[in-house]
């Protein structure tokens, strides 16, 4: 999995690998000449007493050092390059597999899973590339060398080379082995560690509210532990490696002066190729240290690609289907006659179970439900259960149900947030799984139920919806949306500061700024998820009121709680348990339902208490 990611991430960088490799060729080879010259300064310069051989030699020697350096420098500038665009590249594919994922693939990776993969994964495989280019690209051309080198200083020393090099690959192996489980299990507790955390920020309100302060310190404690008891022992393991390797490489050196020793005093070795040698065994040592080094690092450099290559090989559920339309039908208000399908219904025949009534020419921005199922997988029931009815563009669909009656589902099957599972859904008289998504989104524009703001400013936010509005529009939204008077209030107006997620707005404002987001853009259809939950009814009528000749043409659907919300729709559809029990107008649903009817009753009756 790692070699594959590697080389496909490379192919692009061709042309710097193989720079990386001459230089990292280059400056190796100049490390393997330098023993030897210096074996020649001892042999022919020092012993002989021959001063022009050792100024000769050692200019030599120098000039070796400076290309060296020259090409050491040149091949980590380029190996630090090449990683950081290998990391930027698996950024952003990642953050583009994951805006093109449903809700649905997003919730089964878990978001705090995807940061981790996206940064800390990423960043460990750009820590893996600049060792690779650093140190693995030089270690084979020093090791080999060293070796062929070091025979030909003297072959009988050799056999030192022959004893100690597979006894180290033996302790890379061993090594190796018990890191990769410890690296799975280490990423695994990141993930963990990070939802934790992102629990315990998120929701730290409701720690102290519940004074669990005491019970998240203790939860947290015990993820850090298990994380902490994880990385030592990874810790430990490479740093293990060392010691190891320094007893060996210390043996090794006491057999060759002892051989040596024994070979110069009987004639048949000089000193400075006894000297030789003992650099090149050094050299040989260092690359395998290297390689040892790499390979340690190689096991969670595995384990981060193949969680990055998970998420990469998820082909997602909302792609388009072959030959897809660029974008609905334009827009076209639908005929006065049909303007409300279904609405004239004589009391007692508001629906149930979904009967749907006689079908309408398809307008640009008309919405059909027909027969829509929709479960997640391995669920034991349906969210959606045969779904079927019609909104149509001058029309105003609400939707009321109890919590979990699957409303806000319904909703996301529009923008194609989720599929549907059997069915239709149709904008525009498409069936939106043919329709390009983002072309889609376009012709939509929505209020999300929890009111979710950016980091930035009132006019950055705003614009998420139209990038070119003028300030004249923003105030114009802003208007619609009862939010022109807090923002106003502003110091720094359309240029106030906003935190992440709204923190130091009031809900009211929130949902406010959320509904001016959304009428900033012109839409076909404008979905409203629970969208005036925070307002006061003085507050909540005010902008129903202001948004009704900006929506008139559009069409409108709109998912409720209060009662009062949903009087004036044109067509009101209940959910219960992912079933269309019954729709139809609010009075016709008063005398037809008893789920609506108790409903209403009960809330209405609230609010003409004092």
């Amino acid at each position: 999995m790692l070699i594959g990611l590697m080389l496909r991430l490379l192919g692009e960088h061709r042309a710097a690998v193989w720079a990386i490799i001459v230089l990292q060729v280059v400056q190796t080879a100049g490390n393997l000449l330098l023993p030897t010259l210096n074996a020649s300064i001892i042999d022919d310069g020092i012993l002989a007493g021959q001063p022009g051989v050792i100024l000769a030699l050692g200019g030599w020697m120098l000039v070796l050092t400076a290309m060296q350096a020259a090409a050491a420098l040149g091949a980590g500038y380029l190996g630090a390059g090449v990683a950081m665009k290998i990391g930027h590249r698996l950024r952003r594919e990642l953050f583009s597999q994951v805006q093109a994922m449903s809700s649905q693939e997003i919730g089964t990776f878990g978001t705090p899973s995807l940061v981790t993969r996206t940064t800390n994964d990423v960043q460990q495989i750009q820590t893996f590339a600049v060792l690779v280019f650093t140190m693995l690209a030089a270690a084979p051309v020093m090791g080999i060398g060293g070796i062929i080198l070091a025979v030909q200083q003297n072959a009988a020393l050799s056999a030192v080379v022959i004893v100690i090099v597979p006894v180290l690959v033996l302790i890379m192996y061993l090594i190796v082995r018990r890191l990769i489980p410890l690296y799975r299990q280490g990423q695994a507790l990141i993930d963990n560690i990070t939802r934790i955390l992102r629990e315990q920020i998120i929701g730290a309100n409701v720690i102290r509210g519940f004074v669990r302060q005491k019970h998240e310190v203790a939860r947290f404690a015990e993820a850090n532990r298990r994380l902490t008891r994880n990385n030592l022992q990874s810790a430990l393991l490479v740093a293990g490696m060392l010691p190891m390797i320094m007893i060996v490489v210390n043996l090794s050196s006491v057999a060759v002066v002892w051989f040596g020793g024994h070979l110069i005093s009987s004639g048949r070795m000089e000193v400075g190729a006894l000297t030789a040698f003992i650099a090149y065994i050094l050299q040989i040592l260092l690359a395998i240290m290297m390689a040892m080094y790499v390979f340690s690092t190689a096991p969670r450099a595995a384990v981060c690609a193949e969680r990055i290559q998970d998420v990469l090989d998820v082909a997602p559920a909302l792609a388009v289907a072959k030959g897809a339309e660029a974008a609905p039908p334009a827009s076209a208000a639908a005929p006065a006659s049909s303007a409300v399908p279904g609405s004239a219904v004589v009391p007692g025949s508001a629906v149930a179970a979904g009967a749907e009534p006689a079908p309408e020419p398809a307008a640009g921005g008309g919405v059909q439900f027909s027969h829509v199922w929709f479960a997640y997988p391995g669920a034991e029931s349906p969210v959606l259960a045969d779904i079927s009815f019609s909104a149509w563009p001058g029309t105003t669909t609400a939707i009321i149900g109890p919590t979990g009656s699957g409303k806000t589902t319904l909703l996301n099957l529009l923008p194609r947030f989720l599929d549907a599972t059997t069915g239709e859904v149709r904008f525009g008289g498409a069936d939106v799984r043919t329709l390009q998504p983002g072309r889609l989104r376009q012709r939509i524009s929505a209020v999300p139920q929890h009111s979710y703001l950016f980091a930035g400013t009132v006019a950055s936010n705003l614009r998420m919806a139209a990038p070119d509005a003028t300030e004249d529009d923003l105030w114009q939204a802003l208007q619609l949306a009862q939010a022109e008077d807090f923002v106003r209030a502003f110091p720094d107006g359309l240029q106030a500061a906003v935190a992440q997620g709204g923190a130091g707005l009031s809900g009211g404002q929130r949902q406010r700024l959320c509904i001016a987001r959304a009428v900033l853009r012109s839409a076909d259809l404008y979905l409203f998820d629970d969208s005036f939950s925070a307002l006061d009814y003085a507050t909540e009528s005010a902008v129903r009121q202001a948004l009704a000749p900006r929506l008139e043409a559009a069409t409108v659907l709109m998912v409720a709680e209060r009662i009062p919300s949903i009087m004036d729709a044109d067509r009101i559809l209940v959910l219960e348990e992912g079933r269309l029990v019954a729709q139809g107008t609010h009075a016709e649903l008063l005398a037809v339902s008893p789920t609506y009817r108790e409903t209403a009753e009960f809330q209405l009756a609230l609010d003409e208490q004092p």
